[in-house]
């Protein structure tokens, strides 16, 4: 994107804007402070099921914004697809299959011009700009879970 430009956000009660790095591209910013545990965005799904994935959406840009999603993937419509990726997330998610949303959760205190990440997980397609902070994650070198895996996994962390 061209526009260097911060854009605020005014339907956003939390008073946060969309701003541009050099390294990290575009990602959300507090200009507030925002205490932990405060709901930071609801997000709506697009979903696609494994088959129009396969065909189409992971041969497309959307594929770096897609989420695991029971029985395929969801792109996270809104501020979902803005939030960067941070070895110390400061922000976590809640997948709500029932309703097709994501819920994002400040996970620590959110200073005022912090920038608000997630976590992308220990598989990462583009160059960590923190990459010399190996994440737990990262230092196991795990294999990628199978859909039936994380599911079952998933399932389990909601009882």
């Amino acid at each position: 994107m061209e526009n260097q430009n911060p854009v605020a956000l005014p339907q956003h009660k939390l008073s946060l804007e969309l701003r541009s790095h050099p390294e990290r591209g575009r990602g959300v910013f507090a200009t507030i402070p925002i205490a932990r545990n405060t709901v930071v965005d609801i997000s709506p799904i697009l979903h696609f099921n494994h088959e129009e994935y396969s065909q189409h959406g992971k041969y497309t840009v959307l594929d770096h914004y897609t989420y695991r999603w029971k029985d395929g993937y969801a792109l996270a419509l809104g501020l979902g697809s803005m939030f960067n990726h941070s070895n110390h997330p400061n922000v976590g998610f809640i997948r709500d299959l029932e309703n097709g949303l994501i819920r994002y959760i400040a996970t620590d205190d959110i200073s005022k011009d912090e920038e608000l990440c997630i976590s992308y997980g220990s598989n990462i397609w583009f160059k960590n700009t923190e990459a010399e902070e190996k994440t737990e994650l990262e230092q196991k070198h795990e294999p990628e879970e199978t859909e039936e895996q994380w599911w079952n996994h998933l399932t389990w962390e909601l009882d």
